[in-house]
C-alpha cells in the first residue's frame, strides 16, 4: 500500500511543473493575441514613395548571346476522352 501511495506521490510532483509550464505558455500567447499592438495602416500619400518605378532595359534582348536561345516547340493537344465519367469512384472494385 506504501509503495503505491509514494508512486503516485512521485508522479504527482513530476507532473506539476509540466502542469506549470502549459499553463504559462498558454498565458502568454492568450496576452499576445489580446493586448498585442494592433498593426498601423501606411498613410496614402507614403506608398508612391515607398515603390519605384520599374525600368526594363529592353538593349539586353538584343544582346548576341540572347539571340543564341532556342525556341521552345509547341505542346500539341491531348487527343482521347479527357477525364471519367465519375471521378469520385475508386479505380478497383
Amino acid at each position: 500500500m506504501a509503495i503505491t501511495f509514494l508512486e503516485k506521490r512521485k508522479r504527482l510532483k513530476s507532473l506539476i511543473p509540466i502542469l506549470v509550464g502549459i499553463i504559462l505558455i498558454t498565458a502568454v500567447i492568450i496576452w499576445r493575441g489580446f493586448f498585442a499592438k494592433k498593426p498601423t495602416t501606411v498613410p496614402p500619400e507614403i506608398i508612391p514613395k515607398m515603390f519605384q518605378e520599374v525600368q526594363i532595359n529592353f538593349q539586353t534582348l538584343e544582346n548576341p548571346v540572347m539571340e543564341e536561345f532556342q525556341i521552345f516547340e509547341k505542346t500539341p493537344p491531348l487527343e482521347g476522352e479527357i477525364g471519367r465519367e465519375n471521378p469520385f469512384i475508386p479505380y478497383f472494385k
